[in-house]
């Protein structure tokens, strides 16, 4: 038995750290940096590591968890925001660079299933990457967004699909019909079996323990570690291998399963573990089989796979996008997002070199050609985005519509008098006078304790895209907040935080995701009474350069009167809630409050 080695997995667990933080700093997702550690300090570099048993075996649970997190990841209804576009751009993206990956290993010489390899790798979409990317771009809000998030969802699932058809020609070893029914046979079972153990049993399981009041996270934890073994274990004896176990399961146990808090605390297990723990030592031991020697022996054969990845994802995405209606520059657009390569492929590439299907030069192109396609998208993206966006083809489009608010206090009905010429505006609040009058005036308004899930159900925040909430407590405000976004998963959250002494910091606000509103400290009830007493003037000004929403307030209450940036209105006269974490466009018009 090989001895544990301490020291190395203390260096990869810090190189990794290393890499992956150096990366994210970049703009790039970690599994770039890990790999680049990888090749560093491996064979091809510095040769201070190589792998071992212990670090395959390690490596292996690491990219089964993450498998299961790449699952649960994945939320089939979200395909249809993109709708008809996103499915065009997703298949354009994968069939074509699919295509020209194959012919371009069968033309130098490799076999079928070596270039079946090469076409699942650059046929994959990274989901991580355009996730970090789209941010920073402030691109969430956008039909592009939608489309790219599509796009990843179904190459990753097609992959895996093709993948688990590869591995059962693999296991028939010879074109032996009975052979192939059986083995296809096995692969239908499995997937049968799985889907049918997702749809009913688990939520059985789920209702039971619901019933039950089990609430325990551990004991959900290690409940849902043996669901997913015990897929992975059905996968190898159908003659797949374990990641397709995994990958179903962590489909079936997202949330809707399980008690929806429970789930998302799993869900950030799963995610602190194997990204955090377990997958990188994947990916920087992943690095320690590359070798540089294709840069003076096969340059020719990367340089044509690093091309045929980029040219056939964007081409591809574009050509397949034009029968949606919404034109080429969009389709490039979309191409140029779709072109970052992330976990998936290297997983299978892994895969393909292990069973001896890929030799090791070209797995060193494929890690390469994942690296150098991803370093290209922020830059590509970028560039096509301003393109759109000076030409006014940049479409935004919400997933989740709908705007909830906690506070229904005449500051509250102001706001909302507002948002709703756009959006439907819900009210919650735990003073009857304050919902009965809020339903006078034309809203939805629901009494209750906001802190308890059943009122947030009632009023269908599962639905909703924006929570704002509008009390004169900092410590309500957070903990509504937090319960909209871990429990209902609501998107944006913005937060009215006053100057209050001791309590709640501001800095909480980052930890849930949240923006507050009015971009500074505001005190709730000298504008209440200003509103009932009618003091108040609504302004608008009209911004001529970019400006973030903090440097504007800044600026405006530095004399003696003070202001309250209500909202922000585009050109189209669209409103929006003025808060910390947004930029003011030109021509875009601040509307406000003396």
């Amino acid at each position: 038995m090989e001895e544990f080695n301490i020291l190395s997995l203390l260096i990869i667990l810090a190189g990794a750290w290393v890499g992956g933080t150096t990366a994210k700093r970049l703009g790039y997702p970690p599994i770039l940096g890990e790999l680049v550690i990888g090749i560093i300090l491996g064979p091809a570099i510095l040769g201070l590591l190589e792998t071992s048993e212990m670090i395959s075996v390690l490596a292996e649970v690491g990219i089964i968890l993450l498998m299961v997190y790449i699952g649960i990841e994945i939320n089939f209804r979200d395909l249809g925001k993109a709708s008809w576009p996103g499915l065009l751009a997703a298949i354009g993206g994968f069939i074509v660079p699919f295509g020209m990956g194959y012919y371009t290993i069968k033309y130098f010489g490799g076999t079928d299933l070596a270039a079946l390899f090469v076409a699942i790798a650059v046929g994959v979409t990274s989901l991580a990457t355009k996730s970090r990317i789209l941010v920073d771009l402030k691109l969430l809000n956008t039909r592009i967004a939608y489309v790219l998030m599509a796009g990843a969802l179904i190459s990753d699932t097609l992959a895996l699909v093709i993948f688990a058809g590869m591995l059962s020609f693999v296991d028939v070893g010879s074109i032996d019909a009975l052979g192939l029914i059986w083995v296809a046979g096995k692969a239908l079972l499995f997937f049968a079996f799985t889907a049918l153990a997702g749809y009913f049993l688990l939520p059985v399981l789920g209702k039971f323990l619901s019933e039950n009041k089990i609430k325990n996270r551990t004991f959900h934890f290690t409940l849902i570690l043996i669901i997913v073994f015990g897929f992975c274990e059905l996968a190898e004896l159908a003659g797949l291998h374990s990641i397709l176990g995994a990958f179903m399961a962590g489909l079936f146990i997202r949330d809707g399963v399980f008690n929806r808090q429970i789930s998302k605390e799993i869900n950030d297990i799963f995610h602190d573990i194997s990204i955090g723990f377990l997958a990188p030592i994947f990916f920087v031991s992943a690095g320690f089989h590359v070798t540089l020697e294709v840069f003076q022996t096969d340059l020719l054969l990367l340089t044509t796979i690093v091309l045929v990845a980029m040219v056939g994802k964007i081409v591809g995405t574009a050509v397949f996008y034009l029968p949606s209606g919404f034109g080429w520059r969009e389709g490039i657009t979309v191409g140029t997002g779709m072109n970052g390569r992330g976990a998936v492929e290297i997983i299978i590439a892994g895969i393909g070199l292990e069973m001896g299907i890929i030799s090791a030069e070209i797995f060193s192109i494929l890690v390469f050609m994942a690296i150098f396609t991803t370093l290209s998208v922020p830059l590509l993206l970028t560039w096509t985005t301003n393109w759109l966006r000076k030409r006014g083809e940049l479409i935004h489009q919400e997933s989740r519509t709908g705007i909830l608010i906690l506070g229904a206090n005449p500051l509250g009905l102001y706001l909302g008098k507002h948002l709703r010429d756009q959006d439907e505006v819900t009210f919650v609040d735990s003073n009857r006078d304050l919902v009965e009058e809020a339903k006078r005036q034309g809203f939805e308004s629901f009494y209750g304790n906001i802190l308890k899930e059943e009122t947030l159900e009632t009023a269908k925040a599962y639905e909703k895209g924006t929570f704002i909430a509008l009390t004169g407590n900092n410590e309500i405000n957070l903990l509504a907040a937090q319960l909209a976004h871990d429990a209902f998963f609501i998107p944006q959250n913005i937060v009215l935080f006053a100057p209050q002494e001791g309590g709640a910091g501001v800095e909480l606000l980052d930890k849930i995701k949240a923006s507050s509103m009015f971009a500074s400290k505001t005190e709730l009830a000298p504008w209440i009474f200003k509103i009932r007493a009618g003091d108040i003037e609504e302004q608008t000004e009209k911004v001529e350069k970019l400006i973030t929403t903090r440097k504007w307030v800044k600026q405006h209450q530095l004399g003696a009167d003070k202001i309250l940036p209500l909202l922000i209105m585009d050109p189209e006269e669209n409103k929006r809630p003025f808060h910390y974490h947004d930029e003011i466009q030109p021509g875009e018009k601040v509307i406000y409050l003396r």
